[in-house]
């Protein structure tokens, strides 16, 4: 299927970004790597995916981009615009999900290794009747094409798991995951609250081990106003590697530099 308005999530936290700092730029999503700004990379793998017709850039400050090549439109051969961010990325990705509808593919702007074949896999994969979908990537496939990462690990019975930065919003309950999303992000430095409004026993299981990723997602969509969730697995292992630290960067950079990327 067709059609979609792919969402790219660029704008920079309100105190700065610290790997913005390390790397000498004002927006994470101006980082370069060979030559290319992550942001570049992202857009032309985008516009590569006959799945998507439109690209929407959320970005604080529009007027960094007008330097970027790669972001001019007979470059990009799709449309390409810019949208605002809000505090803080799920406020911005409900902001467009009200502006744009569903379906809305969105990623992030420092997934700098995004290849066109991952979103079309993605797609694919995707359930008919879920309103939203994350995908992820299981541990030995990501550490098998970067044996070296450092990711942040979803510890499910079915095994592990590291997000892939790729989301769709595709049906019409989309909007109490992202709502939910969003109470979950206020709560994120309130564990107690976080874990009352998960669930003792959610939490418990969870960290016992004992909780499935079908569990996790269908948990997810009943506090949702029983929206469909699901999480699917893609293939590559390397679309689980974002830029998030100074490591990251410099993996990426090598993996790139070395044709590993490809």
């Amino acid at each position: 299927m067709a059609g979609f308005t792919a969402l790219v999530l660029a704008g920079t936290r309100p105190g700065g970004d610290p790997l913005a700092d390390y790397a000498g730029v004002s927006h994470k999503a101006l980082i370069d790597i060979d030559g290319v700004a992550m942001l570049e990379r992202v857009v032309v793998a985008l516009a590569a995916s006959p799945q998507v017709d439109r690209i929407v850039i959320a970005i604080d400050r529009p007027e960094v981009l007008r330097a970027l090549p790669g972001l001019q439109s007979d470059a990009v051969g799709k449309p390409v615009s810019t949208m605002p961010t809000e505090d803080g990325p799920s406020a911005t990705v409900s902001s467009a999900l009200a502006r744009e509808a569903t379906p809305l593919l969105v990623t992030t702007a420092d997934h700098a290794l995004l290849r066109p074949q991952w979103i079309d896999d993605f797609l694919s994969v995707c359930p008919p009747d879920a309103d939203v979908v994350a995908a992820l990537a299981r541990r030995d496939v990501v550490e098998a094409a970067a044996p070296h990462t450092r990711r942040t690990w979803l510890r499910f019975s079915d095994g592990d798991f590291s997000g892939c930065n790729l989301f769709l919003l595709a049906g019409p309950g989309a909007a109490g995951p992202v709502s939910l999303w969003r109470e979950l992000e206020a709560a994120r430095k309130r564990p107690v609250h976080l874990m009352r409004r998960l669930g003792w026993l959610f939490a418990l299981r969870y960290r016992l081990g004992r909780l499935s990723s079908a569990r996790a997602a269908a948990r997810l969509g009943e506090l949702s106003g029983n929206a469909c969730v699901a999480l699917v697995s893609l293939r590559d292992g390397r679309a689980a590697i974002d830029v998030d630290k100074p490591s990251d960067l410099d993996l990426v950079r090598e993996m790139i530099a070395t044709g590993r990327a490809a």
